[in-house]
């Protein structure tokens, strides 16, 4: 009986005030107004990267938030474009264009347009990206307000014009409403943040199109390779980040489809497995471009036939091509940035100017794309899509059809994907699409 007396005494206190309140005894139509209903948010689209993460890591039970997520909607094994590196996936998921077409051919690379130029993962001129238009810049040309939280080419003025004097200007061009400059510095939780902070925004300022980009397991897969604890550690942490991403969109009661793509696979590597082209070629008949899993090769001047003689050749763990002979599977060796020769190494491998100087182990990716090493993450889920699981392997460029699908774009006219591997798996499909012209 002792706790039953304060509360029967609190029960009295607040009666008496209650009961005696004027403003409660009023008649009805004097009450206040009651509070505004809870606002009723449309559907963002949220394209996340995760570089560098495998397919296959999916599978090895460190992942709850990314495997809720396929369970609840579709996932596959994507096919990046060739060559399987970072700038030029990135470029061809958000275009929808293979790098041959796209002109984000490598990480770095030189064009016979821009002599004594060479790109390099922080240009920014426009030049470098205008053979392509990505998906912020035809989503902002149609009205809809876009944000990037980092995206290779996504702090680029795109369209716009290079002014070199008396000082490097651009002029004009489009960007998203809202992009950050790639900063490694930021961290994980620090760039999720930033995309709950855009979407608090009232409707009117708020994106209807976010990316959201993180590094982490690519870096730990080329510092310890794919099998490494590490880069299991690194795996789970973005399955985190992941994780507060979806409890920062509950929160705003943010409806969302989120499309968390990878751009790459990683193969593991040792110095071991290394084929230095100086044993292949004298190194006074070429100027070398990337090296790696694959190499561009130039032939200096009066040197191409005994260049050509030395490359085009077997060779054990490696395969060389004039660009134009690189098979057709992997739609690359038309765009005049790739160099004359073409060398590509046995999954593992790699191709350096020279004999390594001290041993080493890790990962890196740029071998061929259908390679199983090479598979890259895709899942999608969110209101617009139904739980239909695992979904048959299909092309990165396919992700740029579907972006427009859901943010109600038309069809792109010269894309070289299509949507046709998300037919039947979309809640509310906005259209039955035909297969778009210049896809393969």
């Amino acid at each position: 009986m002792k706790r039953l007396v304060p509360l029967f005494g609190a029960l009295a206190l607040l009666a008496g005030p209650v009961l005696a309140d004027p403003a409660l005894t009023r008649p009805a139509s004097t009450w206040p107004a009651d509070k505004p209903a809870a606002e009723v948010r449309e559907p963002v689209v949220i394209l996340v990267s995760i570089d560098g993460f495998r397919a296959d890591y999916l599978d090895r039970g460190i992942t709850p938030h990314l495997s809720a997520l396929a369970a609840s909607g579709i996932s596959a094994a994507m096919r990046p474009s060739f060559p399987s590196k970072t700038f030029p996936n990135h470029w061809a998921i958000a275009t929808g264009k293979v790098p041959d077409r796209n002109g984000i051919i490598a990480n770095g690379f030189e064009d016979p347009a821009h002599p004594g130029e060479k790109f390099t993962m922080s240009s920014d001129e426009p030049y470098w990206w205008d053979e392509a238009e990505p998906i912020w810049v035809t989503a902002e040309k149609s009205g809809i307000r876009t944000a990037t939280m980092f995206w290779p080419g996504s702090n680029v003025a795109w369209g716009g014009t290079l002014v070199t004097e008396p000082h490097k200007t651009i002029s004009g061009g489009t960007r998203p409403s809202d992009w950050q400059q790639f900063n490694g510095a930021v961290s994980p939780v620090q760039r999720v943040d930033a995309v709950i902070d855009w979407l608090r925004r009232p409707a009117a300022k708020r994106p209807k199109l976010v990316t959201l980009y993180f590094d982490q397991v690519d870096t730990a897969g080329h510092r310890y390779g794919p099998g490494d604890s590490q880069t299991d550690a690194a795996i789970a942490d973005v399955d985190g980040d992941i994780g507060l991403l979806l409890a920062g969109l509950r929160e705003l009661g943010q409806p969302a489809n989120l499309i968390v793509v990878a751009d790459h696979g990683m193969a593991a590597i040792s110095s071991e497995r290394t084929i230095a082209l100086d044993a292949v070629a004298d190194p006074s008949l070429y100027k070398l471009g990337d090296t790696g899993p694959f190499a561009g090769i130039t032939p200096t001047e009066g040197n191409e036939q005994r260049l050509a003689a030395a490359l085009l050749k077997p060779h054990e763990h490696m395969s060389c091509w004039r660009k134009q002979d690189i098979p057709a599977r992997f739609h690359y060796g038309s765009n005049p940035r790739i160099a004359p020769y073409f060398c590509l190494a046995e999954i593992g491998w790699q191709i350096a100017a020279k004999p390594p100087e001290k041993a080493s182990t890790g990962g890196t990716h740029g071998y061929d794309n259908a390679a199983p090493e090479m598979a890259a993450l895709f899942i999608a889920a969110g209101p617009a899509f139904r739980p239909k699981g695992k979904l048959a392997p299909f092309d990165n460029v396919d992700i740029a059809p579907l972006l427009r699908d859901l943010l109600k774009l038309p069809p792109a006219a010269d894309g070289d994907g299509n949507d046709a591997p998300f037919r039947g798996t979309l809640a509310k499909p906005g259209r039955d699409q035909a297969p778009l012209s210049g896809g393969r």
